[in-house]
């Protein structure tokens, strides 16, 4: 691990990074803000909803496998600056759509072009950073996210009437260009020190191998159904089916569900702050990720049967206790990270990425069309919503257990403060 750079310049990565990851995750959480505009003006039911927005997380999860060899090889700097090209120039093009299959289009180049911004400082975390910092910085990049996804409600909904959606884009086209800038000027590249002498050997070994030991790894094999499921379940719900479900279920006007988006997100921000602060000091007291993992998952469990139960009456405040209670997944990933060589970490990180954002696609596309079925049926709108996400309870819950049966199989403790 490098221990050359001093603490500001960490600080001075760490920002340039998060500054590419806050509008990486406002392009993914906007369609829930825009979901009635684009519903009006392009006519789309729930199905089309949920794979417009699930086209993000398909082009995002196409390129995480050769996306951990390049950054391996590589290094953050140069694959991150090659991937935001491409959401700039899938930015442009959203706001130029004039149909569902242009929309769909620059949607997923938009989620190949941010499919680096998170793997990338976590990948350099892994050689630059101490084991517990890691788990900070991780907790952190989260919570910078969280302010870009804040920013995509209430901040996206007052500037609508005045900008329109397709000038939105082209704003976040240029802001996009200028995080390329500052990750160039204050990021260092792979190599000048970075991985040396035996280590660069090393990792040239392991890059050449592919990913094999990742798959192969027990640890892996045991978070990723949680990580599929309940962790790509959380993120499909923040970022698209809470928004329609406080409008059709809970009977919020799009405004008040702008409102209760930017209220959920800000929750999400504060969540992910606190894990940051927390987990070190959790880790020094003995408790690993699988035991808060193990403890914290059935709460976020209960409370969306809870969500179920209530039916119109869970709002915003519900949705927003299901996805902070839901956030001690998050700590699967720097875990899984841990769990491997730092000459596997881009792999193994993208890898397990892969898995959480496949399941985003999933069940983002796969609520809407239990939504669509269930009201062909001849359901309300109520009931069809409730049946969807049962669904996905059902899923999670049955991850879980899997989770809890691979206990005695895991072959590594991961985290050891």
């Amino acid at each position: 691990m490098s221990t050359e750079f001093n603490r500001g310049r960490l600080v001075a990565i760490f920002l340039a990074f998060a500054f590419a990851y806050f509008f990486s995750a406002l392009i993914r959480a906007v369609t829930a803000t825009l979901s009635p505009v684009l519903t009006q003006e392009f006519a789309l039911q729930a199905r089309d909803l949920g794979l417009l927005a699930g086209g993000y997380f398909l082009g995002f999860s196409a390129t995480q496998l050769p996306l951990g060899t390049w950054l391996d090889r590589h290094g953050p700097r140069t694959v991150i600056l090659c991937f935001l090209s491409m959401a700039v120039v899938g930015c442009v093009a959203f706001s130029m759509a004039t149909s569902f299959t242009g929309l769909m289009a620059a949607r997923i180049l938009c989620g190949v072009g941010v499919s680096a911004c998170l793997m990338a400082p976590l990948t350099g975390f892994r050689r630059w950073m101490a084991p517990q910092a890691q788990l900070r910085a991780n907790s952190w990049m989260l919570m910078t996210g969280s302010f870009g996804m804040v920013a995509s409600t209430l901040p996206v909904q007052w500037l609508l009437p005045q900008l329109g959606w397709r000038p939105l884009f082209w704003g976040l086209a240029a802001l996009t260009a200028l995080a390329m800038a500052l990750i160039a000027w204050c990021v260092p590249s792979w190599h000048g020190g970075q991985v040396a002498g035996s280590d660069a050997a090393a990792a040239n070994a392991s890059t050449s191998r592919g990913y094999a030991e990742v798959w192969a790894n027990p640890y892996f094999r045991r978070m990723s159904p949680i990580g599929f499921f309940s962790y790509g379940g959380m993120v499909a719900v923040q970022t698209l089916w809470a928004g329609p479900w406080m409008i059709r279920v809970a009977g919020y006007s799009p405004a008040e569900a702008a409102t209760g988006l930017f209220a959920i997100n800000l929750c999400m921000l504060c969540t992910f702050w606190s894990w940051g602060m927390l987990t070190p000091w959790l880790f020094s007291r003995g408790l690993s990720v699988d035991r808060l993992i193990t403890f914290g998952l059935p709460v976020s469990l209960l409370t969306l049967s809870g969500i179920l139960w209530a039916g119109e009456r869970a709002g915003a405040a519900a949705w927003a206790l299901f996805c902070v209670t839901s956030t001690v997944i998050s700590l699967a990933q720097p875990a899984v990270a841990l769990a491997f060589a730092p000459a596997l970490a881009g792999r193994a990180l993208s890898a397990y990425n892969l898995v959480v954002f496949a399941g985003v696609f999933v069940l983002q596309w796969g609520i809407g069309l239990g939504v669509d079925l269930f009201s062909s049926l001849g359901w309300s709108a109520v009931d069809a919503f409730r049946a969807a996400m049962g669904v996905f309870l059902s899923l999670s819950v049955l991850s879980y257990g899997y989770f809890l049966a691979l206990k005695s199989h895991n072959a590594r403790q991961p985290i050891s403060p």
